[in-house]
């Protein structure tokens, strides 16, 4: 009964660090996905709900799509190249089992795309009507089977997939208004090692779930010839399903139960600023909250008994993102793009995980775009993350010791590489 209940606790505890997953996109705060577009990449997603460029302004802002004739298609194609490097500083092993540390130093480097289509069809002057599909939250890290966190974290596998239908209105000369459907889909699949009596097992948690969301927008005209743009994107509460399995050094199944975890994902407020300042010049402005604070806990619960099995606290905080961009006509076909933003983390030092640590990032972009012909647009942008270095002191075993006490600090970096047709009809 005594080894029952341990499996039973570091499940519970493997299943934590699941979820705990959820602490890193490669382009935005969180766990959150800023490629949702070519377009927007050169400028670092800077007046995303205010630019009405083309049909990418689903995602953004829905009323965009006021702004736009006829018929439009996008497809976009993005690239995330993410790098972490662990240096140790001071883990210790674990006790119970003892175990040797591993590894002092490995690193996490992955390579990784994401698409996204849009269509917009206007069916009268004043009605427009759209659908997206993307990718909002996803990550993905994966490290050596013998380094000193292999009890926090081996791989982490989460994605996402959105499907948006929409329509805008436009009121008046001066005001549109949008509104969308969010249909949202989540898979995920985490591992790590074990340390049981016989040596270093594996525990493997897999989960789905789908659900509804929405998102509005507003976009008003100035006399000044600018654009302002409010959009928000609600939260989607989840309730993940999946399996915790367990198998011992010798390959023989320890655990398997299935498990549940209830997990709401953030709401975002933006506003936008878009100004052709003349035949040369754009200049553009966001402002974004993001209501991480929403995430305060992971309860995980038993299927055949209810009862909760594992708890942790998670208190992350809300932040803000904040963008500056220009762009540069170079007569009718071409046009150059640049970017500056800063984006937050809510993950303090204390709730740090290896799964994706998450801190505060600046992204510095650029990009452009051709005009193929009347109906045809190739964009193109790049983006450098400059990540602050974090820190972690994790100890996932708790007072059993069966992890080992994680210490060190991560050097982290990212690019993304975004490509974009948009073809009118």
């Amino acid at each position: 009964m005594r080894f029952k209940r341990t499996i039973v606790s570091i499940a519970a505890s493997g299943l934590l660090a699941w979820l705990a997953a959820w602490s890193g996109g490669a382009a935005a705060s969180g766990f959150a996905l800023l490629t949702q577009s070519g377009s927007g990449m050169g400028n670092a997603y800077a007046g995303a709900g205010a630019r009405a460029e083309d049909a990418s302004t689903i995602f953004s802002n829905p009323a965009g799509m006021a702004f736009l004739h006829g018929k439009q298609l996008v497809v976009a194609a993005n690239l995330i190249g993410v790098s972490r490097q662990f240096s140790d500083s001071g883990s210790t092993p674990a006790t119970l089992p003892a175990r040797p540390l591993g590894s002092l130093a490995d690193s996490s480097e992955r390579l990784s795309w994401i698409p996204n289509v849009y269509f917009s069809s206007e069916i009268t002057p004043k009605l427009h009507l759209g659908t997206g599909i993307n990718a909002p939250f996803g990550s993905t890290t994966e490290y050596q089977p013998g380094w000193v966190g292999r009890y926090q974290a081996l791989k982490s596998s989460i994605g996402t997939i959105n499907a948006n239908p929409s329509l805008s209105y436009q009121i008046n000369e001066a005001v549109a208004i949008g509104v969308g459907l969010d249909y949202q889909r989540v898979n995920a699949e985490f591992t790590n090692a074990k340390n049981l009596p016989g040596g270093d097992g594996k525990s493997t948690m897999s989960g789905s779930d789908a659900a509804w969301g929405y998102n509005v927008g507003a976009l008003f005209s100035l006399n000044s010839g600018g654009r302002i743009g409010v959009a928000y994107r609600s939260s989607i509460q989840y309730k993940l399903r999946g399996a915790a399995l367990i198998t011992t050094a010798a390959g023989a199944v320890a655990f398997n139960q299935a498990v549940t975890a209830d997990i709401k994902t953030p709401d975002n407020l933006s506003l936008s600023y878009f100004r052709a300042l003349d035949n040369n010049w754009d200049v553009m402005g966001e402002l974004t909250r993001t209501g991480w604070s929403s995430f305060k806990e992971i309860r995980i619960v038993q299927v055949s008994t209810g009862a909760t099995i594992g708890l942790t606290p998670e208190n992350w905080s809300d932040t803000w993102r904040i963008a500056l961009g220009a762009s540069h006509h170079f007569g009718e076909q071409w046009t150059a793009r640049v970017g500056l933003a800063y984006d937050q983390s809510p993950v303090s030092d204390a709730f740090r995980t290896p799964r994706l640590p998450d801190s505060d990032r600046t992204m510095l972009s650029f990009g452009g775009q051709y005009k193929l012909n009347k109906g045809s647009v190739l964009d193109f942008g790049y983006a450098h993350l400059f990540v602050t270095n974090s820190t972690v002191n994790n100890n996932k075993g708790g007072a059993d010791k069966t992890a080992a006490q994680l210490v060190g600090s991560y050097n982290s970096r990212a690019d993304n590489l975004s490509i974009q047709y948009t073809h009118g009809f």
